[in-house]
């Protein structure tokens, strides 16, 4: 049987991503998609756009969200949520209340950018925002670029934005264990994001997989866009040994700006069980 193109991971203008939903899905549908999630950083507003182009274009959509947890020693770790009721009271509360902390932290960031020389960041991450109430990392990066900084916007996290970087700065965002209860309570699936990315070592990872199987996790990113062939070959050996669903997922953010395209992914081990099968 021919496997699913599906790809369960991807971002809009909503969020950080380059390109309004609608487009989106339309991308996703040109490269062959057969199965689509749109899952923005901590906010639904853009899946209506997103559910509705689909539609139009007979392509098989899920609603999504990407939601950011604080875990351990000033890691943040991302929660995939699919399958959720964007119309859940508590999910949107708990979204609502993550957001809220980003503008915060965007001033402080632009604070540690300007000791190092990068001067008027948060205004010119600004001109790069759909929705400024998720001004992220992302965001800094484009204008970093846009200064003629760095090339790319993975450069800009290497030597700015990521931990232990200058512009790196700590933020509380929502706990594991609330952020799976908001999840689950809008009837989704959580999946363990790109965990390739996370910068843990490996008694330190088999305990957040093993706090996530406990409190009702059920999926983990073995394909990503950010993993690598030794990479994926891990996650698929961690999916079985914790029965984990396996999830297929780009990140794309837009155009040259992502690991891979929308829909342009490897397939998944042939003895693991896809996520899409519990939809």
């Amino acid at each position: 049987m021919t496997p699913l193109n599906a790809d369960l991971h991807c971002h809009s203008t909503f969020s950080d991503g380059l390109l309004a939903p609608a487009d989106v899905v339309k991308r996703a549908y040109d490269n062959g998609t057969e199965l689509l999630a749109l899952t923005d950083h901590d906010e639904l507003s853009g899946l209506a756009e997103a559910r509705a182009a689909a539609a139009d274009l007979q392509l098989n959509f899920v609603n999504g969200v990407e939601v950011s947890i604080s875990w351990g020693d000033d890691q943040t770790v991302h929660v995939v949520g699919l399958g959720v009721d964007p119309d859940n009271a508590e999910l949107g509360a708990g979204l609502e209340h993550i957001r809220s902390g980003r503008d915060s932290r965007a001033a402080r960031m632009a604070a540690e950018l300007d000791k190092v020389g990068i001067h008027g960041a948060y205004e010119g991450a600004l001109r790069h925002v759909s929705n400024p109430a998720l001004i992220s990392r992302a965001h800094f990066a484009r204008y970093i670029v846009e200064l003629g900084h760095a090339k790319d916007v993975k450069s800009v996290f290497d030597h700015w934005l990521a931990k232990g970087k200058p512009g790196y700065v700590n933020h509380s965002w929502a706990t594991l264990e609330d952020g799976l209860r908001w999840i689950h309570g809008a009837g989704g699936i959580a999946v363990i994001a790109h965990p390739g990315r996370y910068r843990l070592s490996k008694a330190e990872r088999l305990e957040l997989f093993g706090a996530f199987r406990d409190l009702g996790g059920q999926g983990i990113e073995v394909i990503s866009g950010a993993h690598k062939a030794d990479e994926v070959a891990e996650f698929a050996r961690i999916a079985r040994q914790f029965g984990f669903l396996a999830s297929r997922a780009s990140d794309f953010h837009g155009p040259d700006e992502s690991w891979i395209d929308i829909g342009k992914l490897a397939n998944l081990p042939e003895d693991l069980t896809p996520v899409w099968s519990r939809f």
